[in-house]
């Protein structure tokens, strides 16, 4: 396995409430849903409920608590048109350099060796990870989907190497166990008959290879290039194409 830096963290207890109040904001899956939704531009709240299929109450608890930790940021703009005109509204948007801030600052965090006496802090530095493998019961290593339609679900990586695509209606038999196959809706993701991506293991390592998609594949928001295996350690994101309609991967390795 790659070798991992270890981050020792004084006792500050501004530092740890800080670390609490963001990871608590951030284990929440609709508020991820909300980020993916406003990732391209900006929206009102009654846009947003409609597109997570959630109340406008709801919804505006989970912006608040997104804009309170400096990943969304709050501005005036104007509604649809109605009979009765255009009104103002207020508008959410990722705040520039948001999604950047927020994976460096949970590679930052998984890194981190919580002191004696924070108990509850790691437990929910590991919130993440156990959600992930929960369903699985198994510490193998699996890529989590993040994004979507299919958002949740779990893939255990059971052999040394699996295609990552959309399922193709065409061609039905073409779908193996163990490749990793999205719903259609994923539109930006090259479908499986021609791989966007595979992932395979290299020793002890694990790798992942663009296989000349359209839409490209992102390592912790880095572009990789076509053809070039690229290692993953625990935690990496990975992104097939990006927008709404791309998926966004979080890699689990096995402990």
């Amino acid at each position: 396995m790659t070798d991992k830096k270890t981050v020792s963290v004084a006792t500050d207890p501004e530092f740890i409430a800080e670390l609490s109040e963001y990871l608590e904001v951030l284990s929440n899956p609709v508020r991820l849903k909300i980020l993916k939704v406003i990732e391209k531009e900006p929206k009102e709240i009654t846009e947003i409920a409609s597109r997570i299929n959630t109340s406008y109450a709801n919804t505006k608890k989970h912006i608040d608590q997104l804009v309170h930790i400096g990943i969304v940021k709050k501005e005036a703009g104007f509604g649809r048109e109605t009979v009765k005109g255009i009104h103002p509204v207020w508008k959410f948007s990722l705040a520039e350099g948001s999604l950047e801030m927020l994976i460096k600052n949970l590679g930052v965090f998984s890194r981190v060796n919580v002191p004696i006496g924070f108990g509850e802090i790691a437990k929910k530095l590991e919130t993440v990870r156990a959600a992930v493998i929960a369903e699985a019961g198994t510490t193998s290593p699996a890529l989590h989907l993040m994004s979507g339609s299919a958002a949740g679900r779990t893939f255990l990586l059971k052999k040394d190497h699996s295609a990552i695509g959309r399922v193709d209606p065409d061609n039905p038999g073409r779908t193996a166990t163990t490749d990793i196959v999205l719903p259609e809706d994923y539109a930006m993701v090259t479908r499986i008959t021609k791989p966007h991506a595979v992932i395979s293991r290299a020793g002890d390592c694990w790798q992942i290879e663009d296989r000349g998609s359209l839409g490209g594949t992102y390592i912790n928001t880095e572009l990789s290039a076509p053809f070039h295996p690229t290692s993953l350690k625990d935690g990496d994101v990975i992104d097939c194409a990006l927008g709404e309609s791309a998926a966004r991967f979080l890699f689990i390795a096995d402990k």
